[in-house]
């Protein structure tokens, strides 16, 4: 889908610009003129809704910090202050949080989307790796950002995350406690801790962006993957991104943008917790310390396994598993359009995660039907491990595929792709 460019300055300053710094070069080639296959739905536009959570999210971000003091004996009332006093700081506040909810919704998408579709497949190996790194590195800024306003769900929270790093303590004597310590910046989670989640809450979001830019160019080399998963054979297959892609993009966005204000402006609170609205207390444990709903899949792992160093394991392999999918599928066909069977078990995935999500976020030692809930968790985890281990391997080897369009141009016009014009 890369090949020579072919921006033509028009006139003396862009002439002038384009041998000098060619960003409207760059622009042309990766916007206006860039090849899409012409065939993407509804799914695709999830890439540049996260462009626009991404934005909102940093320039949210940097007005709340002008007005956050990152103390412990002050995080609390700034966060009260900004909500009473500073001109809309409700609004900026409502935005930022509830922005992060809205940014993990569309990432799920986005990611379930490129499994079923089969985008982590060669040739885009390193694009899914890339989306991997930016995944994890908002689940570490959304962490931290949690920790922030400083109730008594930010303070747990932060304690009983810091503190599974003290599981590798059973491997190597103190290793665990030492690690714990140097996040704490103390010998508990406190003022240093504070400081140091304010300080690089306000840097991954940059870092974020970075990995972005990487995780487009990365994508402008070997094109969009689409709905077929079949690779453009020629002109006919494709369309300029713009203006059709960015015209659809930004009516999806603006509806995504809807849904985002009636969160906001209706349900501020909706994803947050009570608790989380009473100054953080060392002394008062929480009776449920769960985290954000976004993590309660993981969060279900990690409680499922009574043993703390194999639950930190299992957490940690959970997450880790998703850099590997694009070497275990071994189906010669990308899209489950076509697999039959790998669709069923890819929908039984996706409630999988939904049941892990539900189980942690209960109690322990809840129970629904008289099934404890952590067993349901323990077999929610095994098939969250045996899909991608298993059965992607396994399906992908003996399963029989539907047959394939001969190229994009034929799925989408049928027999006049072929015809001749007059």
């Amino acid at each position: 889908m890369s090949g020579p460019s072919t921006y033509v300055p028009q006139t003396d300053l862009t002439r002038w610009l384009d041998s000098r710094l060619p960003i409207l070069r760059l622009a042309h080639d990766t916007i206006w003129t860039f090849p899409t296959p012409r065939n993407l739905n509804f799914w695709y536009a999830f890439g540049a809704i996260l462009t626009f959570c991404l934005g909102v999210q940093i320039v949210t971000g940097i007005v709340l910090a002008m007005h956050y003091v990152p103390n412990a004996g002050m995080a609390f009332d700034s966060v009260e202050n900004i909500m009473r006093d500073v001109n809309y700081g409700w609004l900026l506040r409502y935005v930022h949080s509830n922005g992060a909810s809205m940014f993990f919704l569309a990432v799920y998408v986005h990611m379930f989307r490129g499994l079923y579709y089969g985008s982590f497949k060669a040739p885009r190996e390193m694009l899914w790796i890339l989306g991997v790194i930016i995944y994890l590195l908002m689940v570490v800024t959304a962490f931290m950002g949690y920790v922030l306003p400083w109730g008594q769900m930010s303070f747990w929270a932060a304690t009983v995350i810091t503190n599974l790093f003290t599981s590798l303590d059973q491997v190597i004597p103190h290793l665990g406690s030492v690690i714990a310590t140097w996040l704490w910046g103390d010998f508990a989670v406190g003022d240093a801790t504070l400081n140091r989640f304010f300080s690089l809450h306000y840097l991954l979001p940059f870092v974020i962006a970075a990995v972005v830019g990487l995780h487009i160019w990365a994508l402008h080399v070997p094109g969009n993957n689409n709905p077929l998963g079949i690779d453009v054979k020629g002109p006919q297959d494709s369309l300029p991104f713009h203006p059709y892609y960015t015209a659809k993009d930004a009516f999806y966005t603006g509806l995504f943008a809807i849904l985002f204000a009636v969160l906001v402006f209706y349900l501020p609170e909706f994803v947050g917790n009570p608790d989380n609205n009473i100054p953080a207390n060392p002394l008062v444990t929480p009776t449920d310390i769960v985290p954000e709903w976004y993590l309660l899949p993981f969060y279900a792992m990690l409680r499922s396994v009574p043993q703390k160093l194999i639950g930190v394991l299992v957490l940690v392999g959970s997450l880790l598993t998703l850099a590997f999918i694009p070497w275990l599928d071994w189906s010669p066909v990308r899209s489950n359009r076509f697999r039959p069977l790998m669709k069923q078990l890819f929908w039984v995935f996706v409630v999988d995660c939904i049941v892990l999500g539900y189980c942690g976020s209960q109690s322990v030692d809840a129970a629904r039907f008289g099934i404890p809930l952590v067993w349901v968790a323990r077999i929610a985890t095994a098939y969250y491990y045996a899909f991608f281990w298993l059965i992607m391997p396994i399906v992908g080897l003996i399963e029989t595929p539907k047959k394939i369009p001969a190229s994009i141009s034929q799925s989408v016009l049928g027999d006049s792709a072929a015809a001749p014009a007059e």
